[in-house]
């Protein structure tokens, strides 16, 4: 059988873009060829763009099936999300439900083989999560790390917290906004949820999108909560990864309150009395999210698609990567989400 070449992005480090010549993969068994329509850029990108990488990214992507093998689920022609673990099925965890705590997990695409930059991808056919016909591909791409990370952190809280009635996030940046839009769309929508960032820019989106906003250049995250009336929040969430941040946010919980901290970071640092024991304060980790809360957050993807959209910024086509990772990891960039598409 005849070769099949595509032109794909290479990532070569020190912020440098080219492409190269790569063959079309054969799905096999079980296995399902996507064609890749949009992926979302992520913070978690950098190393890839500044140390270079083998692997094609793109672990944010949605795309269309246009090949599978034998015995794999869908069809040829779905349109779908792509979930990033390629989780076992068969661990303790997975068993339950847990799969972004997959204790055998096979691949994740964009990390391990190659991602949703590639014009087309092979996938094993569990990770597939198919989307309706009147979701737009780049939207659906939202389900992932801002809908999907965003509600995964709020529900982390509610296991500990059963009556919750303020929120703190901090950050304002891409993962910040999708727990702001998640936590509006979690709780009751007159819920307030404060949002705090060093980057005023970012601020104003955060705010369009019903976030109370604390601009920390220019007064402390106590000034900002007492501003809108909120002395303790009753849950704290950071997207930052700074101690400083987790630390200002855990000494102005409330009374049983709980810190989520959503993936990556630095350290946290408190005393068990009086941080944490007299009051009854909680410190939780946060992520990724298990594959079966797609369903639910594809019905909240339908009903909110022109809401939870405003987070994706900027669009660029593919043969313009460079100029998207420009804009995304630019010192002053006020970008939220950025796509890109083929």
């Amino acid at each position: 059988m005849k070769k099949e070449f595509m032109t794909v992005p290479h990532f070569l480090g020190d912020g440098k873009i080219s492409t190269k010549e790569q063959e079309i993969p054969k799905p096999e068994d079980n296995q399902l060829l996507i064609q890749a329509k949009s992926n979302l850029l992520c913070g978690s990108d950098r190393n890839q763009f500044y140390n270079g990488s083998k692997i094609i990214p793109g672990h944010e992507g949605a795309g269309i099936i246009v090949d599978k093998g034998k015995n794999a689920k869908f069809e040829i022609g779905m349109r779908g999300a792509i979930y990033l673990y390629d989780y076992c099925g068969e661990c303790r965890n997975c068993k339950i439900n847990a799969t972004n705590q997959c204790l055998s997990k096979r691949a994740e695409p964009g990390f391990t083989v190659d991602g949703a930059y590639s014009q087309y991808y092979v996938i094993n056919d569990n990770i597939f999560f198919p989307v309706d016909d009147d979701i737009d591909l780049i939207n659906a791409s939202l389900l992932l790390d801002v809908m999907g990370t965003g509600g995964h952190a709020t529900k982390r809280a509610q296991l500990i917290h059963k009556d919750i009635q303020s929120l703190l996030i901090n950050g304002a940046g891409p993962i910040g906004l999708g727990l702001l839009a998640m936590s509006k769309l979690t709780f009751a929508k007159d819920i307030p949820v404060a949002i705090n960032d060093v980057i005023p820019s970012r601020l104003l989106l955060a705010e369009k999108m019903g976030g109370l906003p604390i601009d920390l250049s220019k007064k402390n995250l106590q000034e900002g909560l007492d501003n809108y009336g909120i002395k303790n929040p009753d849950v704290a969430i950071d997207a930052t990864g700074k101690t400083i941040a987790r630390k200002n946010a855990l000494d102005l919980l409330a009374k049983r309150g709980v810190l989520v901290l959503v993936g990556n970071g630095e350290g946290l640092e408190f005393e068990q009395y009086p941080d944490m024991g007299s009051k009854e304060r909680s410190i939780l980790g946060s992520e990724y999210f298990s594959y079966n809360e797609l369903e639910d957050n594809h019905q909240l993807l339908k009903n909110n698609q022109e809401y939870l959209s405003q987070i994706i910024t900027h669009k660029y086509p593919i043969d313009e990567i460079q100029k998207a990772y420009d804009h995304f990891f630019s010192p002053d960039s006020n970008a939220g989400k950025i796509a890109v598409y083929q």
